[in-house]
């Protein structure tokens, strides 16, 4: 290969600064703000579509819960897909459905239009956002530049993120809630741009042509479904009902079969043998400890602040500002953390941060509101830096024409355990607590059954975490 092809993305050399990938890397941050942006902007809209569309609450789940199921489940076979035929072209796709999806809001009239719009667009997200990585990873040969990119992508993501409940709220005031879907479509075009001009097309030497592995993508896409469904299952239903069991040894069933799948295939969508080098196997495990520890800390401090301290929704989101403010700004702190440290030291450090957040939040929030924006800063750090360097670490141990759907295992990692901390705590939460969590005057004794819900389920979840990243860092060490 010529060093003109050293990327496999770029006809020309490397980038040599951020600012000579300036188009790239504006399209690709693109992408990532519509994955993040869309993940909060329309939970403001729920009541008001609700009322629209007369659309009931288990409806109205399914609305955000399409999108989430379908990205989560189809990550690893566009992943897999783009390393075969073209990390631009799919990602090109991704972004011209998007726009289209978004656009067809305009004429939803009934919820079971706008689910299948959120369908659409959970596509999209599957075809794209692993490819943000990817591309961002490849677009330059110097380790720092790549966790420098990351980190700029991730930051602007998350800005969308923090602004995105606000800005609908905005939105909303003087404006159809149509709208907040329709801002996909100039994002999306700002993404077509930045990757059509900035990224030229792959170097067919850096993809490679095995025949696609049918069985093996259906049974990962179903493994990944059910382990997704199963969580918001077990919190709607409880543990009495079948259906959330049902679900789960579903998940467990496809899951064995994939991996007999994998390991007897001559070609197969997930080599497991590149899954167990060190960098991979370790990284994904500080990703999954990382999105168990945020995921179940959310869901709980959310519950605490309105339910037990009886704090309004907009004091509650004030309450969660020190993890907003640490997430932003903490992207200045990421390289110059990663140099002094190395990457493989980062990883572990900042999942074990992740993980002392989430104890000390099980052991002390009970205290008041300073131990729990503690545990908040805690958590967002070691997040921000895991977020980055984890996923970079996973793609340095891939080949180089496998590196797309490295990236998609390690948002997959982390889309399950996310929704498998949130069902540990929402069963934890069911099998404690007397009543209606839900009512709005507990009384003393169900408010000694939640703190000390609270305190279990955060310390199960921290002893799960704290296994994940400890497996980690034994297997970094190899």
């Amino acid at each position: 290969m010529s060093s003109e092809q050293t990327t496999g993305i770029l006809t020309d050399p490397a980038p040599r600064s951020l600012r000579e990938a300036w188009v790239a890397l504006a399209g690709l941050s693109a992408v990532f703000l519509f994955e993040m942006l869309d993940n909060s902007i329309l939970n403001v809209a729920l009541p008001t579509i609700g009322r629209e569309l007369s659309a009931s609450t288990t409806t109205l789940q399914w609305v955000t819960g399409a999108y989430a199921v379908v990205f989560g489940g189809l990550m690893l076979v566009f992943g897999a897909l783009a390393d075969r035929f073209g990390r631009r072209r799919i990602m090109l796709a991704g972004l011209v459905l998007l726009g289209g999806a978004s656009l067809a809001t305009a004429f939803v009239v009934t919820a079971e239009q706008l689910i299948a719009v959120r369908v659409a667009m959970g596509i999209a997200a599957a075809m794209t956002t692993p490819g943000s990585m990817a591309l961002a990873f490849r677009l330059f040969a110097d380790d720092g530049l790549r966790v420098r990119a990351t980190t700029l992508i991730s930051t602007v993501g998350l800005v969308g993120l923090a602004i995105g409940p606000t800005a609908g709220g905005f939105v909303l005031a003087i404006a159809p809630w149509q709208v907040l879907l329709l801002v996909n479509v100039p994002v999306a075009a700002l993404a077509i741009i930045g990757v059509r001009f900035g990224i030229t097309p792959d170097d067919p030497a850096d993809l490679h042509r095995d025949p696609v592995d049918v069985p093996g993508a259906v049974l990962g896409t179903a493994t990944i479904v059910l382990a997704l469904v199963a969580p918001t299952l077990f919190v709607n239903e409880g543990t009495g009902s079948w259906t959330p069991w049902a679900a789960t040894a579903a998940a467990v069933v496809a899951a064995v079969l994939f991996v007999l799948r994998e390991r007897s295939a001559r070609y197969p969508l997930l080599d497991l043998k590149l899954v167990a080098h060190p960098l991979v196997s370790s990284g994904l495990a500080f990703k999954a400890a990382a999105g168990l520890a945020t995921a179940g800390l959310g869901y709980l401090v959310t519950l605490q602040l309105q339910l037990d301290w009886g704090w309004p929704p907009a004091l509650a989101a004030l309450g969660m500002l020190p993890q907003v403010v640490v997430l932003v700004a903490g992207g200045a702190f990421v390289n110059p953390f990663v140099q002094r440290v190395g990457l493989e030291r980062a990883a572990w450090i900042s999942a074990s941060a992740v993980v002392a957040g989430l104890a000390f939040y099980g052991l002390f929030s009970r205290f008041g509101y300073v131990w729990v924006a503690v545990a908040l800063v805690l958590v967002a750090a070691g997040m921000r830096v895991v977020g980055v360097v984890a996923g970079v670490n996973v793609l340095r141990g891939l080949p180089e024409n496998r590196t797309t759907i490295g990236a998609a295992l390690t948002d997959t990692a982390t889309e399950v355990t996310s929704g498998a901390g949130i069902a540990v705590t929402g069963t934890i939460l069911a099998a404690l607590f007397t009543g209606d969590i839900a009512t709005a005057h507990w009384s003393t004794q169900q408010t000694a059954e939640f703190r000390d819900a609270v305190t279990t389920a955060g310390v199960t979840l921290t002893a799960v975490a704290a296994a994940l990243v400890g497996w980690g860092i034994v297997r970094s060490r190899r």
